[in-house]
């Protein structure tokens, strides 16, 4: 299938490593020129000269911590005009009630719930002009309730219900507002959060690869699966989709489980 991206520009953040990454590699493939936001510039730097060097697109790296207002409005100004935005970026961390505090369900929020809102906020008016699409990344225990994971649950709740409202109504203006649910994901995001799993569920963090055994077929998604869902959702060939979240997760969700 031809997704139509050619010479489309977008923006990612999150985009040195896991879904980010593999996100790049996707619609570098599929022509487009990219602005890859994260903080590391090392690993980013590498990925552009990958990609510049296999598919001749432009990429521009922006190396900087995006959990600040500050930080946004710089990404903001230079970046430019885009075309798709793909909001990736995230850290909300794992834990029970009891066990995350004020300043962390803060700091996980300011650059991942109003990290989206802010980008998709300053970005909304370029993409009217381009019928551009914005593809929120989030994460089903938004919709498959954890109590083990309640900051990163509240949070991505919240972000389900911007993307909905906002894409509700978005195609009037011409643009497209869509959610990815990825459940888990072979990235380092996940392992951090499978050793809190197994500390909670099996007493020793040692021991988190052994809930592997109660995932659908056995193991996680690839970080590869969840990007060429997004490069569907950000192409043309989805151009009736909006105001929805579609859920990678092998299942999870849908039989109530939160592992």
């Amino acid at each position: 299938m031809k997704l139509e991206l050619q010479g489309k520009t977008v923006l990612i953040t999150g985009a040195s490593k896991g879904i980010g990454m593999a996100v790049a590699r996707v619609l570098g493939a599929e022509g487009c020129h990219l602005h890859l936001a994260a903080r590391n510039r090392e690993a980013m730097e590498g990925l552009r000269d990958e990609l510049i060097g296999e598919y001749g697109i432009d990429v521009q790296v922006h190396a900087m911590d995006l959990s600040s207002s500050e930080a946004m409005a710089t990404l903001i100004k230079h970046v430019g005009p885009i075309d798709i935005l793909i909001n990736n970026a995230g850290d909300i961390p794992a834990g029970s009630l009891e066990i995350v505090d004020d300043a962390a369900w803060r700091q996980g929020f300011d650059l991942k719930v109003f990290g989206y809102i802010t980008l998709s906020r300053a970005f909304y008016p370029v993409l009217r002009e381009r019928d551009g699409v914005i593809v929120n990344v989030i994460g089903n225990s938004g919709e498959n309730w954890d109590a083990s994971y309640i900051a990163g649950s509240t949070g991505n709740a919240a972000l389900m219900a911007f993307t909905k409202a906002l894409g509700g109504a978005s195609l009037n203006h011409g643009v497209r507002v869509v959610g990815v649910n990825p459940g888990p994901v072979a990235t380092d995001r996940m392992l951090k959060i499978m050793k809190r799993k197994a500390v909670d569920m099996l007493g020793d963090e040692a021991r988190w690869e052994e809930l592997f055994e109660k995932y659908p077929g056995g193991r996680p998604a690839e970080a590869r699966e969840v990007a060429d869902l997004v490069a569907f959702l950000s192409s043309p060939r989805a151009s009736y989709i909006t105001g929805t979240i579609v859920t990678i997760d092998g299942g999870i969700a849908a039989r109530g489980s939160v592992i």
